[in-house]
């Protein structure tokens, strides 16, 4: 895609996370954890205007009955992470078109830009918590990447990565939570290249006992 007009007066950070449900918390507050700041916006727009989570496909922060309590407790700390460490949360804010940036010294620092109707966000990974496999595909066919059967290394390999979905079954909470770690490492291993990995701390509140 073509790089857009109207960057000057662009925000500037190292991550956009699309998605402000469960998943887009766990990996804001692992990115946070590690160091790496970014902004989580709440959803991706289609072409015509019609959010990306609006399918078939369920949504991946739509629990089932038998782990609505675990979901609503790490929910819970969750929240009151981003709240206690201020992450930049834009609820009402919408990505509308993920621009990938062309050749250029701004391009050299930022490989997306993310348009929303309150401006361009420039950033270097994205994180997608909400979007349908079939979605992924079209999207990466829309950027014109021809991709095979591992989507995950197609989209890793431009500066997107999943949390929560392009799965055929809905993930647990606790496993989206291990999906966050392993982006979060991942994302943290490309912004601080140098740094030992021990030394970065990427674990998440210990929830409590379930009561009895």
């Amino acid at each position: 895609m073509s790089r857009m007009p109207g960057l000057s007066g662009a925000e500037r950070t190292t991550t956009v996370v699309i998605g402000t449900g469960l998943p887009g918390l766990a990996i804001a507050t692992e990115l946070r954890r590690r160091g790496v700041d970014s902004i989580i916006v709440s959803r991706l727009e289609s072409p015509g205007g019609q959010s990306f989570q609006k399918s078939g496909h369920q949504r991946c922060d739509d629990a089932e009955a038998a782990s609505i309590q675990e979901r609503n407790e790490i929910l819970r700390h969750l929240r009151n992470y981003a709240s206690s460490h201020q992450l930049d949360i834009r609820s009402d804010t919408s990505a509308v078109l993920l621009d990938k940036m062309g050749p250029g010294a701004e391009a050299s620092l930022h490989r997306w830009a993310v348009h929303t109707p309150d401006g361009v966000l420039l950033a270097d990974h994205i994180v997608l918590t909400r979007c349908a496999h079939s979605q992924l595909r079209r999207m990466l066919t829309d950027l014109g990447i021809s991709i095979g059967t591992n989507l995950v290394a197609a989209m890793r390999a431009i500066g997107i990565y999943l949390v929560g979905v392009g799965e055929l079954i809905t993930p647990t909470p606790k496993e989206v939570l291990r999906q966050a770690k392993v982006v979060g490492q991942a994302i943290s291993a490309k912004v601080y290249p140098d740094s030992v990995p021990s030394v970065l701390t990427g674990s998440f509140p210990a929830l409590p006992a379930p009561a009895v």
